[in-house]
C-alpha cells in the first residue's frame, strides 16, 4: 500500500477509479529514473536523496508519482547512522559543555564543542558531525537492492495504488474464477465477509474498514492485501463501495486493471487468527476419534453460502461435524451471521461463540450448540459438544454389530477388531466373544492361555515372559501376566521377576 496522501484517483462520472501508472504517458521512464537515483545514492544522506528526488518531480506528469515510486522503493533500501562519536553520547556531553560555557555567540558555540571534544578524545569537527548524524534526513544509504525492474515497478504501484483506494471502502463484492481460493485467502487474512449466489456465479462480499465500529489500521491493510489474491487469479471481477470524505461513490476493477508482479513481499497467515491456530494445534494434540479439516465444502444457506472454520471428521464412519469460530464481528455482521445459521441445511454444526459479542442463545437456538468462550475456545468444552454425536454413533454402530463376535485369530486387539468392523473400540467392547477371552484390551482363545501357563512360571525374568507373550502377539504383559496369576516383584536394577499372586 501507499500511504494516503498519494492516493491518485479520478472521481470523473461519480466514479472512482485510481489513476494507474499503465495510463501515463512517460511512467515507465519515470521509474526508472527513480530507480536510478536510488542505486546513485548509496552512501549519501538521505537528505541529498530527496533533493534529487525533488528534482525528478519536476519532469514527471505528477509528483505524486515520483513519490509513491520512492516509497515503495525506501522499503528495499536500508539507512544507517554514520557517526565516529555515538550520537547521544556527543549530544549529552556537548550540553554539559554548554552549559558551563554559556553557549550564546558562534564563538561561544566553538568553545562549548572544545571542551566536548578535549573530554570525548576528539577533535572538534568529529563531534560536531555526529551531533546530529542520527536524524533521518543525515542518516546514510547504506544498501539497495531493488526487488522489481522498471516495469515491476509500474506494475506494484498499480497494485499499490488499488489497495490505497480500497482502505475507505465499506464492502467490497468480488467474483473469480477461483473462488476457493479467494475464499480461502478471506479467511486466512481474518476478514468479515458472506457469500451469495448469483446467477453469475458465487459473489465473496467482504466488509471494509470503513464499515467497522473503530476504523484498524490492521484490519485496512489485511483487507487491501486481498487484492494480491484476487489479482492472481485467471478471471475476476471487484466492485467496492468506498467512503469518498462522506460521498458514497464506487470502484470498479477487473481482469488486466492490476497485476501481481512475480515476488510476494508478504506472507500470508496460516490460520484465520491466533485463537483458531491455538485451538487446531491443541485439539490435534489429543488424538481423538475425530479429525480436524481446515475450511471444508461450503453450505448452503437459502441464497447464500457458508465456509465453516472447522469440519469433525468421525473416525469410524462418513459423519461429519462443522464448526466455527464466532469472533469480533460488527453487530450488523452478526445480524448476517444469524441469519445464515437459521438457512443452513440439515447438517450438524456447533459455533463457538465470544461472550463479548452476547448472541450465545441466539446461537444455540438456530445451531446444534453454541461454545462460549473468552479469549480462547477450550478444547475440553468442544469435546463435551462432540460426545452427544459419539454417544448417539457409537449405539448406532453397536446396534448394527452381531450379539456376539468370533474373531478369525487366536489373538487381537479390540482396536483391531473395531478397526476391522469399522465402529469405535467402544461399540465392541461390550459383545459377546464366546471363542475368546478379554484379557484387559486383548482377545485371547483359551487355548493360548492354557499354553503360555505352560511356558511361563514362577521365577522367570519379566524380560523372558515378555518374549514369550511377544510369541504369540500379546503387546498387554501386564494384564495377561495377571491373568495367568503373576505378579512382578522387582529386585533393584537387575530387573523383574514372576511370582504368584
Amino acid at each position: 500500500m501507499l500511504t494516503k496522501d498519494l492516493l491518485r484517483v479520478s472521481r470523473a462520472g461519480g466514479g472512482y477509479h485510481p489513476q494507474f501508472a499503465r495510463e501515463e504517458p512517460g511512467a515507465r521512464e519515470t521509474a526508472a529514473r527513480v530507480v536510478g537515483v536510488f542505486q546513485g545514492h548509496v552512501g549519501h544522506a538521505r537528505e541529498e536523496l530527496d533533493e534529487a528526488l525533488t528534482a525528478v518531480e519536476t519532469d514527471a506528469p505528477d509528483f505524486k508519482l515520483v513519490r509513491g515510486f520512492a516509497k515503495l522503493l525506501e522499503r528495499e533500501a536500508t539507512f544507517e547512522t554514520r557517526a565516529p562519536i555515538e550520537p547521544e553520547r556527543a549530544r549529552e556531553v556537548a550540553f554539559e559543555a554548554g552549559e558551563a560555557v554559556g553557549v550564546v555567540t558562534a564563538s561561544e558555540r566553538e568553545a562549548a564543542l572544545s571542551r566536548a571534544a578535549d573530554r570525548l578524545g576528539v577533535d572538534v569537527p568529529e563531534i560536531d558531525e555526529a551531533l546530529y548524524a542520527d536524524l533521518g534526513a543525515r542518516q546514510i544509504l547504506a544498501s539497495f537492492e531493488p526487488r522489481w525492474t522498471p516495469d515491476e515497478l509500474v506494475e506494484q504501484y498499480d497494485l499499490s495504488l488499488a489497495q490505497t483506494a480500497l482502505f475507505d471502502a465499506t464492502e467490497v463484492r468480488v467474483r473469480s474464477s477461483d473462488p476457493k481460493r479467494l475464499v480461502s485467502a478471506v479467511k486466512r487474512l481474518r476478514l468479515l465477509y458472506e457469500i451469495r449466489r448469483t446467477p453469475e456465479g458465487r459473489e465473496v462480499v467482504v466488509t471494509g474498514p470503513d464499515a467497522l465500529f473503530r476504523r484498524s489500521r490492521r484490519y485496512g491493510t489485511r483487507f487491501a492485501r486481498l487484492l494480491r489474491t484476487v489479482a492472481a487469479t485467471g478471471e475476476w471481477t471487484l466492485e467496492a463501495t468506498v467512503d469518498d470524505r462522506g460521498t458514497e461513490r464506487t470502484l470498479r476493477l477487473s481482469t488486466g486493471d492490476v497485476s501481481v508482479p512475480g515476488t510476494e513481499p508478504v506472507a500470508e497467515p496460516t490460520y484465520d487468527s491466533a485463537v483458531e491456530a491455538e485451538f487446531a494445534t491443541r485439539f490435534e494434540s489429543l488424538d481423538l476419534d475425530w479429525a480436524l479439516t481446515r475450511e471444508p465444502e461450503p453450505l448452503a444457506a437459502g441464497e447464500h453460502v457458508v465456509i465453516p472454520d472447522f469440519a469433525f471428521d468421525w473416525a469410524h464412519g462418513g459423519f461429519r461435524v462443522f464448526f466455527e469460530i464466532m469472533g469480533f464481528w460488527t453487530p450488523q455482521y452478526v445480524e448476517k451471521k444469524l441469519s445464515r445459521f437459521g438457512d443452513l441445511e440439515d447438517v450438524a454444526f456447533l459455533v463457538a461463540v465470544d461472550e463479548s459479542l452476547g448472541v450465545g442463545e441466539e446461537v444455540e437456538a438456530l445451531t446444534d450448540g453454541a461454545i462460549p468462550y473468552r479469549g480462547t475456545v477450550r478444547v475440553r468444552d468442544v469435546r463435551n459438544a462432540l460426545r452427544s454425536y459419539e454417544d448417539r454413533l457409537v449405539a448406532e454402530s453397536a446396534a448394527n454389530l452381531p450379539d456376539e463376535l468370533d474373531p478369525d485369530t487366536d489373538v487381537t486387539t479390540l482396536a483391531a477388531l473395531a478397526a476391522e468392523y469399522g465402529v469405535s473400540e467402544s461399540a465392541v467392547e461390550d459383545a459377546d466373544f464366546p471363542e475368546h477371552e478379554l484379557v484387559g484390551r486383548t482377545l485371547v482363545r483359551p487355548r493360548i492361555l492354557d499354553e503360555l501357563a505352560d511356558r511361563i512360571d514362577a521365577g522367570m525374568s519379566l524380560t523372558e515372559a515378555e518374549a514369550v507373550l511377544d510369541e504369540y502377539g500379546i503387546d498387554d504383559a501386564s494384564a495377561a501376566l495377571s491373568r495367568l496369576g503373576y505378579r512382578v516383584e522387582w529386585e533393584g536394577l537387575s530387573g523383574g521377576v514372576l511370582r504368584e499372586k
